[in-house]
């Protein structure tokens, strides 16, 4: 960590600006190598204070909804491209209006709406999301290829489909990864060129997804490279790849405080941070955040259950070990908190939001936003 907390309000995100540059180099030097395109999915982090740092280095950004879409054309010069499983009526045309590029899940919802597409002023390039049935993840909450999936057209589906209800298709996209190595996509791309060559074939471009686990340490940058290209010279096609965690790995951090000490069974800590309200996925994923100085349960002295101070019963954090006892007022530094933090954190119990930050050697540390008791309550009525 390269910057000083002492004087930070807690909780706040704070995001590392020279350890997000060191991200995105790596990063260009794939589109570099393959003349893919990298585009950052705002699912996974959409502080847009950064856009501009991040529209130096890659081609645009990735929406999942319409409100993400306009953050990526107001705020990160490139392309906008979104998918959805199923798009709303009243939305279509200012989507059409904002993007580049338009996904959909299904010949169903590309047949509901290809003829407003075509009366646009603007171009538009349309593309179906394909299900090859096949994924490595583990956790069947992130694995879009399971069976029931609602994501995708798979191959049984798009033999069935009439050549004329293909027309205006310009592009296939697949996302069958989440935090994996690039053996995987290796796998992945050999099954979508087996089943799908013959529509490959037909396309201008296809789209890789996101879960490329890219900036990691021990990423396989050659497999990566390796497998755009031979999509790149056997089809001819443009490919994109749309990482959201690869962006931010490790660029971020969470400064909270302890508010409490207490014992039942085992030493406890009660922070102004929470689980459930502030890091959503250490309850949903599940996975526990390393924190700077602290250990393994048992590593040193002092174990303790760290909590949040909401009324949730499952609000904890985790177990970890400290050097010292645990006192109010002290500083825990939690890493890796600028993906899938800032984007799915809530106000439940009235929970004030953290503020977020960013750090640069330029500046050093900047608040960029706070919240207070008003971002509580106008989300209610």
């Amino acid at each position: 960590m390269n910057f000083d907390v002492k004087n930070l309000p807690t909780p706040t995100y704070v995001v590392d600006e020279s350890l997000l540059k060191k991200n995105l180099e790596l990063l260009k030097t794939v589109s570099d190598r393959t003349g893919c395109k990298i585009l950052l999915a705002q699912k996974a982090f959409s502080m847009f204070y950064e856009y501009p740092l991040i529209g130096e280095y890659l081609q645009g950004t990735t929406a999942s909804s319409l409100y993400e879409a306009r953050l990526g054309r107001e705020e990160l010069k490139g392309e906008v491209h979104i998918f959805s499983p199923a798009y709303r009526e009243d939305e279509i045309e200012e989507i059409i209006s904002i993007c580049d590029h338009m996904v959909f899940n299904s010949i169903s919802q590309w047949n509901k709406y290809k003829e407003t597409v075509k009366a646009s002023k603007k171009t538009i390039g349309c593309g179906l999301r394909i299900n090859p049935e096949y994924s490595e993840i583990e956790t069947d909450l992130y694995n879009p290829c399971i069976p029931g999936s609602r994501f995708g057209i798979t191959l049984a589906q798009l033999e069935k489909v009439n050549a004329a209800d293909l027309e205006g298709i310009e592009g296939l996209h697949f996302h069958t990864m989440c935090e994996q190595n690039s053996d995987v996509l290796e796998r992945t791309v050999q099954i979508v060129d087996e089943e799908f060559g013959s529509f490959i074939s037909k396309m201008k471009w296809i789209n890789f997804g996101g879960g490329h686990h890219i900036t990691r340490p021990d990423y396989d940058i050659e497999t990566l490279i390796r497998s755009i290209l031979f999509i790149k010279e056997k089809y001819g096609v443009e490919v994109y790849l749309e990482p959201g965690e690869a962006v931010v790995l490790n660029t971020g951090f969470l400064v909270s405080k302890v508010l409490d000490t207490l014992e039942n069974g085992m030493d406890i800590a009660i922070l102004d941070t929470s689980a459930a309200c502030h890091m959503p996925d250490v309850l949903e994923m599940p996975y526990r955040p390393e924190i700077i100085g602290a250990g393994k349960p048992g590593e040193f002295a002092f174990t303790y259950r760290l909590g949040g101070p909401t009324c949730l019963a499952g609000d904890v954090i985790g177990d970890y070990s400290f050097r010292e006892p645990l006192k109010p007022g002290d500083t825990l530094i939690f890493c890796d908190m600028a993906h899938y933090s800032m984007v799915k954190n809530n106000t439940f119990n009235g929970i004030g939001l953290p503020c977020i930050a960013a750090y640069s050697t330029e500046k050093g540390i900047q608040i960029i936003k706070t919240f207070g008791y008003e971002d509580f309550k106008t989300r209610l009525s």
